[in-house]
């Protein structure tokens, strides 16, 4: 199948499946686009008359869909560049130790704890895979997908310093969840030294490198868009950052997720105050808002529809629903063991740990790391195991997460006149 046909088809299903979410489910765009895919992809299983061949042809093309290699070297830099050009750079950095933590940190430590316990947890199914692939699946099922959870947070009013340390947290922990998914398989494949200085070095390397690499094309970004008025010539120059940027970060072995991140806060924030005129901010907004939009809903239908490609047994599934309450307890405690540390000197929002754990959701990079495994055995199981996580923390906290943070974010009950208030004496 031609690469215009596919992306011809794709685009269709997310027109048609982008309306009749909007028009009769009305659910945030991610979850109602995956939604609806999932449905469409299980009743094309069914044994109904005449839909053989439409589950034949979607089947052979999504299995000529590298989602790996389109999400990883090709979506992902304009979805996180899109992303941090809305954030404000100021408000973020108020957060940073909260961000830096939860983005190294946190993820460290649940890939530990789900690679473990995911170990532990096949052995005891008779599943048993070597132990670095489960702690590959502890990689890559630990970045959280900002794309669902954003849009929640902004409709259930959650407090704004709580809404940018979520923000903060998907934009930079995916770039490290990333090195580390690489430095394992390097591991697993052979092809990286097991010494525990050398990855550790690589990894400060990658990390920290994307950091001066996204400062640096962020800067002249800034630079070449401060001396043109032109907008068409400034979204160019937007767009280089995001797909130039991020395939020259990649050959020079620094994290490209991170330098595009680092790169749009830096245009988004210092641009629009000082090079940026409120018509061209209005353009620039509108073009990325809208490339944002369609890059995600064709990404949700592609994992709606990779039902079709997942290795579906009864020893699997239970592995995957199993699985479900080991990587929120992982979460939970990887979140909250550090941030117990910074209560004594920072404040945190009601709820902050349970709000923080449910709304982890994983996304797209989770599937496509998973994707991006050598084929075999332990890859089917890992990818049936991932896809199932992902389509509970979609569907099932991406529709609960709403009322919980409107749970939390109630006022206090105020004490009535009748009644004397205790706290007084």
């Amino acid at each position: 199948m031609r690469l215009f046909d596919i992306l011809a088809i794709l685009i269709g299903f997310s027109a048609f499946f982008s309306w009749l979410n909007d028009r009769f489910l009305k659910l945030p765009t991610a979850i109602g686009l995956m939604l609806i895919a999932l449905i469409f992809s299980l009743g094309l299983t069914l044994p109904i008359p005449g839909t053989n061949s439409l589950q034949f042809e979607l089947q052979q093309m999504i299995d000529s869909i590298d989602l790996g290699e389109a999400l990883l070297q090709g979506m992902l830099g304009f979805l996180l560049f899109a992303g941090a050009l809305h954030v404000d750079l100021r408000e973020l950095a108020k957060h940073r130790w909260s961000i830096a933590l939860l983005a190294s940190a946190s993820v460290i430590g649940a890939t530990i704890l789900i690679g473990t316990g995911s170990w532990l947890l096949l052995n005891s199914l008779g599943l048993g895979i070597p132990f670095i692939y489960c702690m590959l699946l502890g990689a890559l099922i630990s970045p959280t997908d900002p794309v669902a959870v954003l849009g929640i947070l902004k409709n259930a009013a959650a407090p704004k310093s709580l809404e940018m340390k979520i923000t903060g947290e998907s934009l930079f922990n995916d770039g490290v969840a990333v090195v580390v998914f690489m430095l394992l398989v390097g591991i697993a494949t052979g092809h990286n030294p097991p010494g525990i200085g050398g990855t550790l070095l690589l990894f400060l390397t990658e990390i920290l490198g994307g950091f001066a690499f996204g400062f640096g094309i962020g800067a002249l970004a800034l630079y070449m868009i401060k001396h043109t008025s032109r907008y068409q010539v400034e979204i160019l120059i937007t767009l280089a950052v995001a797909m130039s940027g991020y395939a020259i970060a990649e050959h020079a072995h620094v994290s490209a997720p991170i330098a595009i991140v680092v790169a749009g806060l830096i245009i988004g924030s210092r641009g629009r105050s000082r090079a940026m005129t409120p018509a061209t901010r209005h353009r620039l907004d509108d073009f990325w808002e809208l490339i944002d939009e369609i890059l995600n809903a064709v990404l949700f239908v592609i994992i709606g529809l990779e039902v079709l490609a997942v290795t579906i047994t009864g020893e699997f599934i239970l592995a995957g629903l199993l699985a479900i309450p080991l990587v929120l307890g992982a979460r939970w405690i990887s979140v909250g063991l550090p941030f117990r540390l910074l209560r004594r000197k920072r404040h945190f929002e009601p709820g902050f740990l349970a709000i923080l754990t449910w709304g982890g959701l994983r996304g797209g990079v989770s599937v496509a790391l998973a994707l991006s495994l050598p084929d075999g055995e332990a890859r089917d199981l890992i990818l049936t195991v991932t896809y199932i996580i992902v389509v509970f923390s979609v569907l099932i906290q991406g529709m609960t997460l709403g009322p919980l943070v409107r749970a939390y974010a109630k006022p206090p009950a105020q004490p009535s006149a009748e009644q004397p208030d205790d706290t007084a004496h």
